[in-house]
């Protein structure tokens, strides 16, 4: 049972809207790794201290998920989009302009903030405009996040060999300003509200129970969100700096780091669909199962040649996984509560690409080495893969009597 707004063709276009907001919103994200070594030989900086700006921009992005969702709720999708815009755009002229790294991180914790709403925030809205094709739906609002990370990374680039990072920025401020802002206009129109109803009944029937109440069950999913994402940010916050310690560049760097998240853009996609057959909890654990397999992989080889198929494969290994938590609280939680519980378990899971960020720079500080960084990775993925077996072992469908 569904409204005849769900999964029609307007949906389908918002969600192309949506996509190609998300590929400008997210840019600043992927920028700060790839200025990450030139900005530590201009402050010079330790590894530890030149990862606080991608930390504090890791914990903008976390807090705005839940902040902007909940904006969003009360103003629009629309008015939430502009006001996140600019932000952006002053976040990066601030950078430009900083005098130290603290100013500098300053900088990055608001254009954090104000990518945040490239993500949660339209992911959850996206996920009102479909019912039987919302795994594929949410999985490609969320690829908007990699597919940015699989283009900007290359362009800005060619950016910083020829004028520095400070132009990298105030390019992307630019650009934030003269796509995101025209396209966010075109998703003023709202979800019926006899769409809400229709959704909410049919929630009712086909969610799933772990016997744990939601505020718990969120808090257990926010808890394995952060150990993914520890794992996850090791490749994908260090890379270049790795690259650039093993002496291949930073060109190298930003090219294995767009191959991972092109990469990851296929797996979003692949896990959407998979998600509609087999349920967010068992495509999440699939997902950390690849990536724990292939976070491995980085601790044997480090040629450029393995480097770049060992960057793919953890591109195609992960790229599901934190989709998959948005539609675990759909499955398992009540429909009403869809933003407030997503926010905060993508707001986790970023917490985890914060923390793991960091730890990797301090553990490379500390030995001269990235080795136990992936260590330390894989024990927090084997945290969230124990979670997930106990969720999974836990889950059935509902009575007969959420039914009746």
């Amino acid at each position: 049972m569904s409204h005849p707004i769900h999964d029609s063709r307007y949906s389908w276009l918002r969600l192309l809207i949506t996509l190609g907001i998300a590929m400008v919103a997210n840019a600043g994200m992927w920028a700060v790794v790839v200025v990450m070594p030139a900005i530590e030989v201009q402050f010079n900086a330790g590894r530890a201290e030149v990862s606080m700006p991608y930390t504090l921009a890791m914990i903008g992005f976390a807090l705005g998920n839940m902040w902007l969702g909940q904006l969003v709720d009360r103003l629009g999708v629309t008015k939430a989009l502009i006001g996140a815009s600019v932000l952006s755009a002053v976040s990066y002229l601030l950078a430009t302009l900083a005098p130290n790294m603290l100013m500098l991180s300053v900088a990055h914790l608001l254009m954090g903030l104000g990518a945040s709403i490239g993500f949660g925030p339209l992911i959850a809205d996206i996920s009102h405009w479909f019912m039987r094709r919302r795994g594929i739906a949410v999985a490609l609002v969320a690829s908007g996040n990699y597919l940015s990370g699989a283009i900007w990374p290359t362009l800005l680039a060619g950016i910083l060999a020829r004028e520095g990072w400070q132009q990298v920025y105030l390019t992307l401020a630019i650009v934030t300003l003269i796509v995101v802002i025209p396209l966010s206009l075109l998703l003023g129109r709202k979800v019926p509200d006899e769409a809400h109803s229709t959704a909410a009944a049919t929630a009712q029937i086909n969610t799933r129970s772990v016997g744990i109440p939601p505020r718990t069950l969120q808090y257990i999913l926010g808890l394995a969100g952060i150990g993914c994402c520890v794992a996850m940010s090791m490749p994908q916050v260090h890379i270049v700096s790795y690259c650039v310690g093993l002496g291949y560049g930073p060109a190298v760097g930003a090219e294995m780091l767009s191959l991972m998240l092109l990469g990851g853009v296929l797996s979003r996609i692949v896990s959407g669909l998979v998600a509609d057959k087999l349920g967010g909890i068992r495509t999440l654990l699939i997902g950390s199962t690849l990536q724990c397999i292939a976070l491995f992989l980085f601790l044997p080889y480090d040629g450029m040649v393995s480097l770049y198929v060992i960057s793919m494969l953890f591109g195609l290994a992960q790229g599901g996984i934190v989709p998959s938590y948005a539609l675990v609280v759909r499955e398992y939680m009540p429909p009403k509560e869809a933003g407030a519980r997503v926010g905060f378990v993508l707001m986790m899971t970023i917490m985890g690409m914060a923390l793991g960020g960091w730890m990797s720079g301090w553990i490379y500080d500390v030995t001269g080495s990235y080795q136990l960084a992936f260590v330390n990775g894989l024990l927090w993925n084997g945290l969230n893969i124990a979670i997930l077996l106990v969720l999974l072992h836990r889950s059935r469908p509902r009575g007969h009597g959420a039914l009746a």
